[in-house]
């Protein structure tokens, strides 16, 4: 055989071999499961992480009216403003910490709600390192929204009531606050 067409022959196999070689490999590995431990449940959360987060946030900012004149109220100082940072980072994050798990009820509305609680978390995060009390006045009704909602659905009971103290809530004898997203996904 001669040597141009011998090589020409082996330049013929070459696809073949790459085809060949690279379907003998192996697949890649499953990720593993992360090592997650969560110690506290939905309703610890809510008293000793979230609801102190949530608290901050929406008293950093506001107005006092009174006879006398409006009080604007809004961080003052860094160290005002770093605390309703801080606050707001723990809220966005706990909105992960609720889709964590046990903690997690289903992929539908309880999913929508946490990431809207990550999503009004962030917004309040980053109106806190502008210093924009507007922001962080407006960003506290989605934060509300997110938690409302949230309670209406897996908290009150059918009359409204927080099953806790038995007191009833106006808001939550509608499903009119639900958000559309929330409201389809419950149907």
């Amino acid at each position: 055989m001669r040597p141009d067409r011998l090589r020409c022959s082996l330049l013929h196999l070459l696809p073949l071999a790459f085809i060949l070689t690279t379907g003998c490999e192996a697949p890649p590995a499953a990720p593993a499961t992360p090592p997650f431990t969560p110690v506290a449940d939905v309703k610890e959360l809510m008293e000793m992480v979230i609801d102190p987060a949530a608290d901050v946030v929406w008293e950093s900012v506001g107005a006092i009216i009174t006879a006398e004149g409006t009080e604007e109220i809004f961080p003052k100082d860094d160290g005002e403003w770093a605390t309703v940072r801080n606050s707001a980072l723990v809220l966005a994050e706990s909105g992960n910490l609720l889709m964590l798990g046990e903690r997690a009820k289903g992929e539908g509305p309880w999913m929508i709600m946490s990431q809207a609680l990550v999503e009004a978390g962030r917004i309040a995060f980053e109106a806190a390192e502008a210093k924009d009390a507007d922001a962080i006045f407006m960003v506290g009704g989605d934060i509300y929204s997110a938690c409302e909602t949230c309670h209406v659905l897996y908290w009150y009971d059918e009359d409204g009531a927080i099953p806790s103290t038995g007191s009833a809530t106006p808001a939550a004898t509608t499903s009119s606050i639900l958000p559309e997203t929330v409201r389809a996904s419950t149907q």
